[in-house]
């Protein structure tokens, strides 16, 4: 309860002061972030952040399918042998590349 207490007092807070910061700030603020996530250098580190996560990812897959072995349930086993056998692929379901 004190959690949901502390989340719905900042959304209140958060609402409170951007009413007050009005649309033009809501703009400005917008514009800057479009630009920051546009950046070369913010995109790359982006991927490259993404890629590592996948990377560990394949790794922690394969570290608990030798140590659960054969007493997964089946669903979950063929789940993780798509992982893995998407693991090592330049390109994820999400159509995401190193460019």
């Amino acid at each position: 309860m004190r959690y949901r207490l502390t989340f719905i007092s900042g959304v209140a807070v958060g609402y409170v002061l951007g009413a007050r910061a009005g649309r033009e700030r809501y703009e400005q603020l917008r514009k800057s972030a479009q630009r920051i996530a546009q950046n070369p250098a913010v995109r790359n580190s982006v991927e490259s952040a993404g890629q590592a996560g996948r990377g560990a990812a394949v790794k922690a897959v394969d570290v608990v399918t030798a140590k659960v072995g054969d007493r997964l349930p089946p669903a979950v086993a063929e789940r993780l042998r798509r992982v893995r056998g998407n693991g090592s692929a330049g390109e994820d379901d999400w159509g995401t590349s190193n460019t």
